[in-house]
């Protein structure tokens, strides 16, 4: 493995049989990288200016209170804090040699990445139904899709979310750490950290397993089920231009499922040669950082009504400040 050299020269006091009260996290490299530390921080940055504007401009334009728009605020507030959860970190560490977390913050990092990332998993999948709602029941898209029921499952997204991973981050908090606490990544991750245990995690793994397939798989099917009844509604469109209006609506929803999904899977379900060469930690960063970022484009881009809404909202503000 590339940092075999690296994990095995941290001091002894790391890998003593007490109770450990900090975990070493290896990063992206061992050693200080400012050049990388401003390349995120300029990632960080549009992250937060693009989600921010996504935000703002839903809120204060009327015109995008729709279903689609209030599920997109949510999904920008949801990004703004998944990347919270990590980067601030990474950036952190980017600047030091000792890239040292207490275990009370590993695991508080580890509940957040989990609570965000589940909450993100939902609301893409209630966004799902909402345009299955929409082409398969145009005309009663506006008395099914209320902006009250709309808010109601963002909220049981959020919850979804905030209550679920408690139980793994109590099990994984409890494990005796006495064989390691060296982290080969730039977060605290829940496999990395159930590795580190000195005692049999199989019951362990099987709780991480219940979990993950309750907030990845589950909406994916969800969202895949969707999507068939979606496809089945276009096909029964006559015109080629209806079909065209209908599948766009669509286009920015699967676009961002696809870039996190995807990126997702290949990262917890990858492969020992992707793990060896190191190259996970960097399908990590697609779900993790470049993700969030794109969103903002990937549902303005394509969407006129978005970006002239975004315009008036930047010029009231400008206009604000002079």
């Amino acid at each position: 493995m590339r940092y075999t050299e690296e994990l095995q020269s941290w001091p002894k006091f790391y890998r003593n049989e007490t109770k450990i009260k900090e975990f070493i996290l290896v990063g992206l490299s061992p050693d200080p990288q400012p050049f990388l530390f401003g390349f995120f921080l300029l990632i960080y940055i549009l992250t937060l200016i693009g989600n921010v504007t996504i935000i703002l401009t839903v809120t204060f334009e009327c015109q995008l209170h729709s279903p689609m728009y209030l599920f997109l605020r949510s999904l920008s507030l949801t990004e703004i804090f998944y990347v919270s959860s990590t980067v601030p970190r990474m950036l952190r560490d980017f600047l030091h040699k000792h890239k040292s977390i207490s275990f009370v913050g590993c695991a508080a990092q580890l509940y957040f990445f989990c609570f965000l990332g589940a909450t993100e998993c939902f609301i893409l999948a209630f966004m799902a139904y909402d345009r299955y709602i929409a082409i398969s029941y145009p005309l009663h898209y506006m008395t099914i899709m209320t902006r009250t029921r709309c808010e109601l499952f963002s909220l049981a997204s959020w919850l979804g979310g905030m209550f679920l991973p408690l139980t793994n981050i109590s099990l994984v908090s409890s494990l005796p750490y006495c064989d390691g606490n060296v982290i080969d990544h730039f977060f605290c991750d829940i496999l990395p950290m159930v590795k580190l245990a000195c005692t049999n995690t199989f019951a362990y793994e099987i709780a991480i397993m219940i979990y993950s397939f309750l907030v990845v798989p589950l909406p994916f099917l969800f969202i895949l089920g969707s999507y068939v009844y979606i496809f089945k509604s276009v096909f029964k469109i006559h015109s080629a231009a209806g079909r065209s209006k209908a599948f766009s609506t669509c286009v920015s929803h699967l676009t961002s499922v696809s870039l996190f999904y995807g990126s997702a899977t290949i990262m917890y379900l990858r492969t020992k040669s992707i793990d060896t060469h190191g190259r996970a930690k960097a399908w990590s960063l697609l779900y993790i950082i470049f993700a969030p970022m794109l969103n903002p484009l990937i549902y303005s881009l394509r969407n006129t009504e978005v970006k002239k809404a975004m315009r008036r909202v930047i010029i009231r503000v400008f206009r604000g400040y002079v």
